[in-house]
């Protein structure tokens, strides 16, 4: 598997129709980092794990799936960097 380098972080490169249920990260996951959550919209959009059974699994609103999807849409992987997050939102908006 190719790593894509997306500034200090490597996230796996995952072909989403080569994902597989294995490459989820476990049930108990406590720590979110970039590339789990990665994988979670990877695998909702691969078709291997629904929307709803995601949020189950790993105990997460819809809301926040689908923030976390807004963001790699908009920003890559790099956009669910948590430390970076505000400046991810204030580069988007525009000048009014």
């Amino acid at each position: 598997m190719t790593s894509e380098y997306t500034g200090c972080v490597s996230v796996p490169a995952i072909a989403e129709n080569a994902i597989t249920l294995d490459d989820l990260p476990p049930p108990d996951t406590k720590r979110w980092v970039t590339r789990r959550k990665a994988q979670v919209v990877a695998g909702v959009r691969s078709g291997i794990i629904t929307l709803e059974e995601a949020c189950s699994r790993y105990n997460l609103s819809v809301e926040e799936f689908l923030t976390w999807q807004r963001l790699i849409d908009k920003h890559g992987p790099r956009g669910l960097r948590t430390t970076r997050i505000q400046q991810y939102r204030r580069d988007g908006q525009s000048a009014a």
